[in-house]
């Protein structure tokens, strides 16, 4: 199976994948392209460091050019396909993908979020956690993967979910350091779960 790895930042749960595949762990599961939305971001080095092919796809030039969203999509979509893409995982990738993306990969677009589902969708979910802690809304917040079938935020079908304490000494910092480290193996373990699974159904029917 191809997976493509989309992200935005530095790349630490690209980096958790690629250790579980080069382990061995995730059986069947070859790793074509990491793609970014923003040119600095780290784990485009992560990837090339391992052998991993590497894509920029920024928005700045279609929305310069006067061109939609939808149309960065389903170029985004042709990309993938250039390279045999069979699965899609959303792994810090900052940006809504429409359906001009998601039709191409129904069922096969994967993401992660760093809160339990219903609570605290779209972005800074961990600040947000923690800000409603102190004011005593939430004990406690989370993290999951979950399917992306439509163009809803952080909805989609739970694959995994874990709940994570939020402590009274914790920072905001400590908080997401935790939080850091059940993605980084929830996110494999849905890989392997979802995908390796599929795989070895489909080699046995």
């Amino acid at each position: 199976m191809n997976l493509a790895i989309l992200i935005s930042g530095s790349g630490t749960n690209l980096q958790s994948i690629i250790g579980e595949v080069e382990a061995g762990r995730l059986p069947g599961v070859n790793l074509a392209v990491v793609v970014s939305n923003r040119r600095n971001a780290f784990g485009l080095q992560r990837a090339a460091q391992h052998g991993i092919p590497t894509e920029l796809h920024l928005l700045k030039p279609y929305r310069e050019a006067g061109r939609s969203r939808e149309a960065y999509d389903a170029d985004l979509a042709a990309l993938l396909q250039r390279y045999g893409v069979d699965w899609v995982v959303l792994a810090g990738w900052m940006h809504l993908l429409s359906m001009a993306f998601l039709e191409h990969y129904p069922n096969h677009v994967i993401n992660l979020h760093p809160a339990l589902p219903g609570h605290f969708p779209g972005t800074h979910a961990i600040e947000r956690a923690f800000e409603a802690f102190q004011r005593g809304e939430v004990a406690h917040t989370g993290v999951m993967v979950h399917f992306v079938p439509d163009e809803g935020v952080d909805v989609g079908p739970t694959i995994l979910q874990e709940e994570v304490p939020i402590l009274p000494d914790d920072t905001l910092q400590t908080l997401e350091a935790r939080i850091h480290g059940v993605e980084h193996r929830l996110l494999p373990e849905a890989i392997r779960r979802v995908i390796v699974t599929t795989q070895a159904s489909v080699a046995s029917s």
